[in-house]
């Protein structure tokens, strides 16, 4: 509709400096030492949410980071539409790795650098602005409810009480997210699905102190050393995973399901330039498409131990520990597979060690239904916006909260993502790109209104 393109045109630079007003809050969840600034974070959230026309806007307080909730009824009879997205980042570090800081916005070549730039102020931003766009144009076509919350980065503890909590006030016939990727704005694509995610924590004790590594080394075992030896056991020589059962419940996709995945346009040598790697590695027979969609994995996402500062110490460590994160496909539940890991941590832990295995949290893997009224009008609204088609493809990243919205509040997700994978996510120097951000709040209108129309 043009008066919408009209009142984005006349607003977009004071849409993009809202934005970077909101990337200035360090709200990082998993640190509390920026407890006040989520809180901070939180009460920002509701005042934009305010100002864009919500009714009944709240920061509702949950045993950990509070829940911004928001809503516009226009007529009980239409469909309702719940936006979700989050407000809480991800540590910044390494910091000397930012080319600029992380809670300073830069604008460079036409991105966003900031830590929460795509994941997912900048994402679920759009979401407030399109709002906006069709509240003071007069054009909501549905009921809109907003639940921005402030745990996504540490597994939404406290999400799933406050739906059980809150099944009336949440009432509707479909989430939409925004808090994935596309191809690029070339080529636009929406998520069909999202991998599960069971994330652990290890620890390996030797002696009961750091010894003298001249006095007591090859004598005794340096729990450094098993960890890694332990951790290098979980792949086999074809890079599968070795935990028993680990496979048993997965969900194999038929020839045809995956030369469709693989027709999707993905340049190899491109991929591996940006990333500055030599090769791609990952589990034999798949593609790297198939690798991050529709496989499972296992990756150690932090490993330490002994002595790492300046200079040198010759020590043998008392102890050694690692961060372990397993993405999951459909049939596979988190829940059965930490004990799978764990039992099998500790059953090939030598004697000379001691291992303690912690669960950290986790979600279940998400397919979406293709067939269903929200996704057809996701994928109208791209198509309208975009000039194109948008490719279905299998996401490879986890939202935890988005089956315990089916299993709680039994509405099925839309995943309307407008990011990059090259963007960062989770690294140093996460970028959104500006024309992102604007085509994602001309699009979410169009959803909105297809949404309503095809529902009739």
């Amino acid at each position: 509709m043009q008066v919408w393109k009209d009142y984005q045109a006349q607003h977009q630079d004071r849409f993009l400096e809202e934005l970077l007003e909101l990337l200035r809050i360090p709200s990082v969840s998993a640190d509390s030492r920026f407890n006040g600034d989520v809180q901070k974070c939180a009460e920002a959230v509701k005042q934009r949410l305010q100002e864009a026309g919500a009714d009944n806007v709240e920061v509702c307080p949950t045993a950990g980071h509070p829940i911004v909730y928001g809503e516009k009824i226009i007529d009980p009879s239409l469909p309702t539409v719940l936006v979700y997205g989050h407000y809480d980042v991800q540590p910044a570090d390494p910091l000397e790795l930012w080319h600029s800081g992380p809670f300073e916005p830069v604008i460079k070549d036409g991105n966003i650098y900031a830590r929460g730039s795509a994941d997912d102020k900048g994402q679920f931003y759009m979401h407030v602005k399109a709002f906006e766009t069709m509240h003071k144009t007069n054009t909501i076509p549905c009921n809109i409810k907003f639940m921005i919350e402030g745990e996504e980065e540490v597994g939404s503890a406290n999400l799933g009480i406050f739906l059980e909590q809150n099944k009336e006030k949440l009432k509707a016939d479909v989430v939409l997210i925004s808090d994935t990727s596309m191809i690029s704005l070339e080529t636009p694509s929406i998520d069909t699905g999202l991998r599960g995610l069971s994330y652990m924590e290890v620890e390996v004790t030797g002696p009961n102190r750091d010894l003298h590594s001249g006095v007591y080394g090859g004598a005794v075992a340096n729990p450094a050393t098993i960890l890694a030896k332990m951790i290098a056991s979980l792949h086999d020589e074809n890079n599968h995973i070795t935990i028993p059962g680990f496979y048993d419940k997965v969900q194999e996709l038929t020839a045809e399901e995956r030369a469709a995945l693989n027709s999707a346009p993905f340049d190899e040598e491109e991929y591996k330039k940006d990333l500055g790697i030599n090769d791609v590695w990952g589990e034999k027979g798949y593609s790297t498409i198939e690798r991050t969609g529709i496989r499972p994995t296992l990756e150690v996402n932090g490993i330490w131990g002994g002595y790492t500062g300046e200079g040198s110490k010759t020590v043998l460590p008392s102890k050694a520990f690692a961060k372990i994160s397993m993405r999951l496909v459909p049939n596979q539940d988190w829940h059965e597979i930490s004990d799978l890991f764990a039992k099998h941590f500790e059953a090939i832990a030598p004697k000379s060690v001691t291992v303690k295995v912690n669960k950290h949290h986790g979600g279940s893997p998400y397919v979406t239904p293709t067939d269903s009224v929200a996704y057809k009008a996701a994928h109208k609204a791209i198509s309208a916006t975009f000039g194109k088609e948008p490719i279905p493809v299998r996401g490879g990243g986890s939202i935890p909260i988005v089956a315990l919205f089916e299993k709680t509040l039994g509405l099925k997700t839309v995943l309307m993502g407008f990011g990059l994978d090259s963007d960062n996510l989770h690294s140093p120097n996460e970028k959104y790109g500006v024309a992102n951000y604007y085509k994602g709040i001309e699009t979410i209108p169009y959803f909105h209104q297809y949404f309503a129309e095809m529902s009739k």
